[in-house]
């Protein structure tokens, strides 16, 4: 039996328990154990494993106790893992601390109130999964009643706030070692926060709750922290200068988040889709870590999931919908004539050239177009490519990585699009067209071109979207797209309700230059009348009916009749 592909499995003993397929990543453990600083950051695109690593490096260091405080055993889990080969030196931290393990991914809540109560869930949770030291005689009698309150959601504000540094006192003193503290999402807290509109108040309580755990903590052996991006020291990191942060432009653990293409193709040949690999590739790739080349972990897992089901299933942007892509549709509904067209170049596979740097604040995102880049970019939108300084700043070539996110920036600009033809006044254009005044039409086209942003293929399925949602709900007239009709399909149809109204035909045509508009005009035209596009509509009854050849030549349109 092949093994289970673990879709939606974050919890890394579950996944190696139940024998379901696993990419082993263990070699981070050494990597953070030879170099680990005091406060350890790593910052990836959402779904490329953070939290199944911090799982995994929960299992691996922490001296688990259950409510008896009985040992549980965890090391059997790495038997036949990396870890194992790299010999006792590394070995013998297994078992060896306690470890506080909280996510704040719950925090992504409409209300201040309703995020602060999720995060004080995730510590009473933490506090509850150590209930054994409650048992102990090592804690005073005030020791047991704070634990108490905070485990029972009675305690105050501020205990919340200094909770993981008051949990690791306590498990430092029941076991006689430091303890670890495992962060995992810190940022989800702000993102949803500045979006929703109470950033300032959220700010305050995160730095509280990490200054406590990890600025002074003397009962602190390291912490690991996890998120999206890293948020300036200044926000909710003062004061911590042993902080080593590792994002997607560090040297160090580049390939411990991701599937590089070694791990992928041992995957798809395990499932027996190693036929796949180039349209994988196509797809999912094409980010890049450190100096390491690495595919989309969530979509390839969830592509082999479905490719077990129907193996022509073809590949679908699974990583798109796993949020809402919030910091897209900002950069699109806010683009001016500029950026459209740089928006543009990244879709037809160009590059736009960036400075880059690591501090991000949210409440910073609208000080300039190039801090909307940098999101983009440390989010997975975007990728990397040539480097270069002048003076003290980094630039880079940024370019989309795949089709994947591709399709991402294509359906925003869809959704933005339809929003914006919803308030468009369009009279002019549908009188234009009833008065047969081709350049006014032609005109009033070219000028939402303009305005809006292409997938620059210009290919006349495009063109052919773009003027019909143009015309939809265009007044008195129902609009047809490709219906049969005569000896062909017309591309575009508009008629009133009423046969003693009127319809009017329009064909369109795409033009390779400018000059061949007019011809290409004509083409259409007489396209119209070969294939007798009129048939239905005259069998219908209509009499009073226009025809048109449109063309369009990049942002430019022609209209004849």
């Amino acid at each position: 039996m092949k093994k289970t592909v673990p879709v939606g499995f974050e919890d890394f003993k579950r996944i190696l328990d139940e024998d379901m397929y696993y990419v082993d990543k263990s070699l981070m453990i050494k990597e953070l154990i030879d170099y680990k600083g005091n406060v350890n950051l790593y910052t990836r695109p959402r779904r490329f494993g953070k939290t199944l690593n911090l799982s995994m490096l929960r299992r691996f260091f922490e001296d688990e106790r259950d409510e008896g405080a009985e040992k549980i055993e965890n090391g059997y889990l790495f038997d036949h893992l990396k870890i194992r080969e790299c010999g006792e030196a590394y070995m013998s931290y297994q078992g060896k601390y306690p470890v506080i393990d909280i996510s704040l991914k719950s925090a992504r809540q409409p209300t201040y109130e309703m995020a602060v109560a999720s995060m004080k869930d995730e510590i009473a949770k933490e506090f509850k999964r150590h209930r054994y030291l409650l048992r102990s005689e090592k804690l005073t009698e005030g020791d047991r009643r704070r634990f108490m309150d905070v485990m029972n959601y009675e305690a105050e504000a501020v205990e919340y706030a200094k909770a993981l540094e008051f949990l690791s006192a306590c498990l430092a003193q029941y076991h006689g070692s430091r303890t670890i503290i495992l962060i995992d999402e810190y940022d989800v807290p702000l993102e949803n926060a500045w979006f929703s509109g109470f950033y300032d108040e959220m700010i305050g309580f995160v730095r509280s709750l990490f200054e406590s755990a990890m600025k002074t903590n003397i009962n602190l052996e390291f912490a690991v922290i996890t998120g999206c991006l890293r948020i300036s020291r200044e926000s909710i990191f003062t004061g911590l200068n042993n902080m080593s942060t590792h994002s997607i432009i560090s040297p160090r653990y580049a390939d411990d988040f991701g599937f590089t293409e070694e791990e992928v193709g041992e995957l798809l040949s395990s499932y027996g889709l190693v036929d796949k690999l180039d349209e994988v590739k196509d797809w999912y790739d094409g980010y890049r870590f450190g100096k390491r080349d690495v595919y989309n972990p969530w979509s390839i897992i969830s592509y082999v999931d479905a490719a077990l089901a129907d193996r022509d299933t073809p590949p679908r942007p699974y990583w798109s919908n796993t949020s809402s892509n919030s910091i897209i549709r900002e950069l699109v509904e806010n683009a001016d004539s500029e950026t459209r067209q740089e928006i543009e170049e990244l879709i037809a596979g160009g590059t736009v050239r960036k400075p880059i740097h690591e501090d991000i604040t949210y409440d910073s995102i609208y000080e300039s177009r190039d801090n909307i880049w940098n999101f983009l970019y440390f989010m997975g939108y975007l990728k990397a490519g040539a480097k270069s300084f002048e003076e003290d700043t980094q630039y880079v070539e940024l370019m989309i990585p795949n089709r994947e996110v591709r399709s991402i920036y294509k359906r925003t600009i869809l959704a933005w699009f339809d929003r914006k033809i919803q308030n468009l006044e369009r009279t002019d254009l549908i009188r234009a067209l009833e008065d047969g005044d081709c350049e006014l039409f032609g005109r009033l086209v070219s000028e939402q071109l303009l305005e809006t942003i292409s997938f620059f293929d210009y290919a006349e399925n495009y063109y052919h979207g773009f003027l019909a949602g143009l015309l939809k709900g265009a007044g008195k007239y129902l609009v047809a797209s490709n219906r049969e009709s005569g000896a062909g399909r017309p591309d575009i149809i508009l008629k009133t309700p009423s046969v003693r109204g009127g319809a009017i035909i329009l064909e369109l045509k795409v033009s390779d230059d400018f000059q061949g508009m007019e011809r290409a005009c004509q083409k259409a035209l007489q396209q119209i009348e070969d294939k007798d596009y009129e048939a239905a509509l005259r069998a219908d009854g209509y009499s009073n009916i226009k025809k048109y050849g449109v063309c369009f030549y990049r942002k430019e349109c022609m209209a004849r009749k």
